[in-house]
């Protein structure tokens, strides 16, 4: 088919908003725009973003995906005015074409370690395709990991912090990876700037997620859960950090034979010996190392370092800098002054330290929880309680009403299910790599 045939087809179906037509066409004709880069500009050039929205985004995707890119700056104000132009119809039509264009511009731009330019349009494409900040996209993934490569938190921190409760469904399905990955990557962001608590759940979510198989990008979360629930909850028994109920019986079986080493760590840091921990970690470097985990291990010493330290709060009253850091294994006593003085910044524990004798002494609490500070806390975490109430009793009612649950209540099984419970027969300790995804 002649290119100019190619645009008139476009706009007679585009002007009859024949989108169904239109999008089986363009599906037809990709191979036909790869085989013609050099004549792709000027087939842009004939199209209104505003009008045939969908054919400029096809005809974008060929030309990321032929030729390496040589003028980005011409590239990427075309994808923006595509996007500011745009119609919200047609690209809500087939979200599935707007979302393979920003995944594959997301892989170009972080292959040319480019990827801050990309943040904001990926940002838009979300907004285009939302009905609310509620419902998680594939292209989250893909502005997570352009956040992380940018080192560029600040646009993707609201996204992170809002509670997701649907997930949007792009064409007939929505691949899993998107999600696992989108909390992979947040889990990554939240250890950057230190927010371990928020870096937990993330982590705690990609490794619960429903599944009848294991993937790499799990095991990769799994790891740094195991290190990140140390540094949350170190102090607290190790039940604490164990994975909830509902996780799926095939994760704890095929995945924590996969880790030993990081098992190693959780079990040598409940010993509360500082030189067990930093023989592990030495036996285990150069896979730390590898794993990019280096760095959280060494977190994980100096935490059990302050961890040990708090627990001489409940046995003793006062204690020389000396036998402190005689008892958590620190070299000097001017180290552990450094370090109870930081916990005591931090409000971890609550002592004075004498300088003429070097004696510390552990006090109590000073809070009595009457403060107007705390009052408000009290009121915000309640009403957080009931706006989560209220989201789970909306989510209960959907899914009793739904044909899926009605038909398992019952006692029928749809081929879904069946066809679900034979992968998890199968299941191999081997996992599996998702295609085309990189945790890299």
């Amino acid at each position: 088919m002649a290119l100019d045939q190619f645009v008139n087809t476009v706009k007679t179906l585009s002007s009859q908003r024949s989108l169904t037509e239109l999008c089986d066409f363009l599906n037809k004709q990709s191979l036909i725009l790869a085989g013609n880069i050099g004549q792709l500009d000027s087939i842009y050039e004939s199209l209104e973003p505003s009008q045939h929205s969908l054919a400029c985004v096809a005809v974008l995707i060929a030309r990321l995906q032929g030729d390496a890119v040589e003028n980005w700056d011409s590239i990427l104000a075309r994808i923006n005015t595509l996007l500011t132009e745009s119609s919200d119809d047609q690209l809500r039509f087939s979200p599935h074409i707007l979302a393979d264009l920003c995944h594959i511009l997301s892989t170009n731009l972080i292959k040319n370690n480019i990827p801050i330019r990309g943040i904001a349009l990926v940002l838009t494409a979300i907004k285009k395709l939302q009905p609310n900040p509620k419902v998680l996209t594939s292209l989250h993934a893909d502005l997570a990991k352009l956040c992380l490569k940018a080192t560029c938190f600040g646009p993707i921190l609201p996204i992170l912090d809002q509670d997701i409760s649907q997930i949007n469904k792009e064409g007939d399905s929505f691949d899993a990876a998107h999600v696992l990955l989108y909390y992979y990557y947040g889990g990554c962001i939240y250890l950057a700037v230190k927010e371990y608590e928020k870096a937990l759940y993330y982590f705690e979510v990609a490794v619960t997620c429903p599944t009848a198989a294991v993937s790499h990008i799990m095991l990769e979360s799994y790891k740094k859960y195991q290190l990140v629930g140390l540094l949350v909850h170190g102090d607290k028994s190790k039940e604490v950090v164990t994975l909830p109920k509902f996780t799926s019986p095939i994760i704890p079986k095929f995945l924590k034979p996969l880790c030993p080493a990081y098992t190693e760590v959780v079990t040598a840091y409940h010993l509360s010996s500082s030189d067990g921990l930093r023989n592990v970690i030495t036996k285990y470097k150069d896979l730390f190392e590898t794993d990019q985990n280096l760095g959280l291990v060494r977190q994980v010493l100096e935490a059990q370092t302050r961890t040990n330290i708090k627990r001489l709060t409940k046995t003793f009253v006062t204690l020389s800098l000396a036998d402190v850091a005689s008892r958590v294994g620190l070299d000097t006593p001017a180290r552990a002054e450094r370090e109870i003085v930081e916990m005591i910044k931090t409000g971890s524990i609550h002592a004075t330290i004498s300088q003429q004798d070097g004696m510390v002494r552990f006090d109590l609490n000073p809070e009595s929880y009457s403060s107007p500070e705390m009052l408000r806390l009290v009121e915000e975490t309640v009403t957080k309680a009931i706006v989560l109430d209220k989201q789970v009793e909306k989510l209960t009612e959907e899914v009793m009403l739904s044909c899926q649950y009605i038909r398992k209540v019952a006692g029928t099984k749809d081929d879904e299910d069946e066809r679900l419970a034979s992968s998890n027969s199968a299941v191999s300790s081997g996992g599996g790599k998702l295609p085309g995804y990189s945790l890299g």
